[in-house]
C-alpha cells in the first residue's frame, strides 16, 4: 500500500471499506508497486486521466464530440439544416460560444497569474527558499554518498537507488536469523523493495522533466506502505534483531521517508509546469475559436451549400465541425485538469496512510 491513492506514494484518496490495518495479521506484506495495480482500474481511465498524451486526448473528446453532434443532427433532428438558418439558433450557439471563449480565456490568464505569484516574492522569502532547498539537497547527499543530481529524474533514481541498496543490507542481516517468521517476512519484503526500485529506477531513465514520464515514476514507487512495514518489522521482533539490523531498517526508514517531500516537490514543479502549459495552449486555441464562431455568424447564413455527400447534410457537418473549433480551449481544460485532479487525488499526504480499500 503506498500513501498514494492509486500509486503508491503519498496517501491513497479514494476512501472506502474498512479503514485498519491488523499489524498482527499474517498479510502479504509483498503489496502491488505499480499505481496500475493498486488502482484496481481499467487501463483505459488510466490512459485517459494520467498516461495518456493530453493533445492526443483532446483530439479525441473533440472528435468523439463532433461525431455525436453529426449523428443526433443527421438521425433525431431531420429539419436540422433549415432550422439552423430561419430562426435565431445559429445566433444562440454561437454568440455564447464567444462569450465563453472571452470568458474562459480570462479566467486562464487569472490562474497563469496566481501560479507565477507562487515564485515571486520579497529577497528574505528567496533566500528562505533557497536555504531549504539546499537544507535537503545536503540531507539527501549525506544519504546517498554522493552529491544530489540536478535533474529531477536521476535525483528520485538515487533516492530509490538507496532504498534499494538498503533493503539489500536488512535481507543480508536477517538470513541467519532463528526465528523462522522474521526470515521469511523480510525476504518477502526487501524483495518487494527491491524490484518496485528496480522498476521505477528504469522508468526514470531518460525522462525529462515536463514530461508527465518523471512522476509517472515516481508515482509507482509505493513508499509510503513500506514505512509501515519498517516500523512493524522494528516492532514486532524487537527481541530477534540486534542494534546493527535496527540501523539498517532506521536508514532504510530515513530513505524512504526521504522520497515522499523529493517526489512532493516534483510533483508541485510539474503541476506549476502543466498549468502554465494548458494557459498557454488555452490562449493559442482561441483565437480560431473566436475567428471561427465570429465567421459562423456573421457570414454562414448567406451561404450556400450542397444539400449533402453519401446522405448526410452539409450543414450539419459545417456546423458540427465549427461548434468543436470554438470547444477547445474547453477540451484543453478538461484533458488537463482530469490529470492533475487525479494526481492531487492519489498524493494528499505524505507517510504509511492508506485510503484506498484495495490496498488495506
Amino acid at each position: 500500500m503506498s500513501a498514494d491513492p492509486d500509486a503508491g506514494p503519498d496517501v491513497e484518496a479514494e476512501a472506502d471499506g474498512e479503514t485498519e490495518i491488523d499489524a498482527d495479521a499474517d498479510a502479504d506484506i509483498g503489496t502491488a508497486n505499480t499505481m496500475g495495480e493498486r488502482s484496481n482500474e481499467s487501463r483505459i481511465k488510466l490512459w485517459a486521466t494520467l498516461n495518456g498524451n493530453r493533445l492526443l486526448l483532446t483530439g479525441l473528446l473533440a472528435l468523439g464530440f463532433f461525431v455525436g453532434f453529426v449523428v443526433v443532427g443527421e438521425l433525431f433532428v431531420p429539419s436540422f439544416a433549415s432550422t439552423i438558418r430561419s430562426d435565431s439558433m445559429l445566433n444562440y450557439m454561437f454568440s455564447t460560444m464567444i462569450s465563453a471563449i472571452i470568458t474562459g480565456t480570462t479566467l486562464v490568464v487569472t490562474i497563469s497569474q496566481l501560479v507565477i505569484s507562487q515564485e515571486n516574492g520579497p529577497l528574505g522569502d528567496q533566500r528562505q527558499r533557497m536555504s531549504n532547498t539546499m537544507d535537503f539537497r545536503e540531507y539527501t547527499e549525506e544519504m546517498i554518498g554522493s552529491p544530489s543530481p540536478p535533474d529531477p529524474s536521476t535525483f528520485l533514481s538515487e533516492i530509490v537507488g538507496t532504498s534499494e541498496r538498503q533493503a539489500r543490507l536488512l535481507r543480508d542481516a536477517i538470513e541467519d536469523k532463528e526465528n523462522e517468521q522474521l526470515r521469511a517476512e523480510v525476504d518477502e519484503f526487501t524483495e518487494s523493495i527491491i524490484n518496485n526500485a528496480e522498476e521505477v529506477r528504469e522508468e526514470l531513465d531518460g525522462e525529462s522533466f515536463g514530461t508527465f514520464g518523471v512522476l509517472s515514476a515516481g508515482l509507482n514507487f509505493n513508499y509510503a506502505i513500506k514505512i509501515f512495514h519498517v516500523e512493524r518489522i522494528a516492532n514486532d521482533y524487537p527481541e530477534d534483531l540486534t542494534d546493527e539490523d535496527m540501523a539498517i531498517l532506521d536508514e532504510l526508514k530515513a530513505s524512504l521517508s526521504m522520497f515522499g517531500p523529493a517526489r512532493e516537490h516534483v510533483k508541485t514543479l510539474y503541476f506549476e509546469w502543466s498549468l502554465i502549459d494548458l494557459s498557454q495552449m488555452i490562449l493559442y486555441a482561441s483565437v480560431p475559436a473566436l475567428l471561427v464562431a465570429g465567421i459562423m455568424l456573421g457570414f454562414f447564413a448567406g451561404v450556400s451549400l450542397p444539400n449533402s455527400t453519401f446522405g448526410i447534410s452539409h450543414t450539419i457537418l459545417v456546423v458540427g465541425m465549427a461548434f468543436t473549433i470554438t470547444l477547445v480551449p474547453f477540451l484543453l481544460l478538461i484533458s488537463y485538469i482530469a490529470r492533475v485532479a487525479t494526481i492531487a487525488k492519489r498524493t494528499l499526504a505524505m507517510g504509511p496512510l492508506v485510503l484506498r480499500e484495495s490496498q488495506r
